[in-house]
């Protein structure tokens, strides 16, 4: 199996900022890649480079082993981009939309109307493709995005950040129509804060922070890498929470997370719940809610971070200069 997208040690700077601070990446023909990081991560930086769209400072990108600065113009006609908001015309219909890009591409105008009612049907719009997309919900306009980076055949796909500010339904239903672009053998490079995106649709996964990679795998390797499982314990009564808390940190040697009427903790030898137990009944205390499962992408990114995936503390930098 071939590498669809390759690249090695991108830099980009806006500025004093690094956006980019040598970042390699492979993604396999055929496969899907989940990058995660928080905004100003460098995600869509890299997804701009890789697109044609940003030269990068340093550094090389290959797709489809052709070079994105010297052979720009193959690389453009073998990709799509859905960017993170839709970029349709809303005095134009569903039709319309997709027929100005068929015909920008240089399909006839018989062919790009053939694309057109392909496209509506295969992402649920057929019915709607006679109003104008201004009358589309948040999810119609995102599916009829979707279908206009697809009007082409693309080999590869970029979506950068696609669901944001989608319903957890419209969510869903864009999730189903990535996979059937995966069934297809699209390669997809797909980035997101969501870690149950990820979890949901990556083959690989790469995590981003401050403009470098920093870990990558599979979403099983992620998790197993903390070394750790989590236990959660819910008290029965509200007022035995921070009772519980000391009895974890006591056990553990270490603090616990308290939030949602809970406590949290990640325990690398499972031998101190039956401990726990034992303390908590001695007090007492009665769990209705006892677990050990193992870690969540968002613990993982935490753990390997420092912050949670969701945290936009600051600016986002990235996007403010590009």
């Amino acid at each position: 199996m071939g590498h669809a997208i390759e690249a090695e040690g991108l830099v980009k700077h806006y500025g004093a900022t690094k956006a980019l601070d040598g970042v390699d990446l492979v993604v396999p023909q055929g496969r899907l890649l989940g990058v995660l990081g928080p905004n100003g991560a460098g995600k869509t930086t890299a997804v701009r480079v890789l697109a044609t769209l940003l030269r990068p400072d340093a550094g090389t990108a290959r797709v489809n082993g052709f070079d994105v600065r010297r052979d720009a113009h193959q690389v453009r006609s073998m990709i799509g981009l859905t960017g993170q908001y839709a970029a349709v015309d809303e005095m134009l219909t569903g039709v319309e939309n997709l027929l100005m890009i068929g015909r920008l591409l240089g399909l006839s105008r018989t062919d790009a109307r053939r694309r057109a009612a392909e496209l509506l049907e295969r992402f649920s719009l057929s019915d709607a493709g006679g109003r104008a997309a201004k009358t589309f919900s948040g999810g119609m306009r995102r599916r009829l995005d979707l279908a206009a980076s697809l009007v082409g055949r693309p080999q590869v796909l970029f979506l950068d950040e696609p669901t944001t500010g989608l319903d957890p339904r419209s969510r869903n239903e864009l999730w189903d129509v990535v996979r059937g672009l995966m069934a297809d053998g699209v390669t997809v490079l797909l980035t997101t804060q969501y870690l149950e995106e990820a979890d949901q649709l990556a083959d690989d996964i790469v995590v981003f922070d401050h403009g470098k990679v920093i870990a990558s795998g599979t979403s099983d390797e992620l998790k197993s890498r903390t070394g750790a499982q989590v236990l959660e314990v819910r008290p029965a009564q509200a007022t035995h929470l921070d009772l519980v808390a000391q009895v974890v940190g006591d056990v553990i040697d270490d603090q616990p997370e308290t939030s949602g009427g809970r406590v949290t903790a990640a325990v690398h030898d499972p031998a101190v719940v039956p401990a726990i137990v034992r303390r908590l009944d001695d007090l007492g205390v009665v769990a209705s809610e006892l677990s050990l499962r193992r870690s969540s992408l968002d613990e993982v990114f935490l753990a390997l971070t420092g912050h949670r995936a969701e945290d936009e503390a600051g600016a986002d930098k990235e996007e403010a200069l590009v």
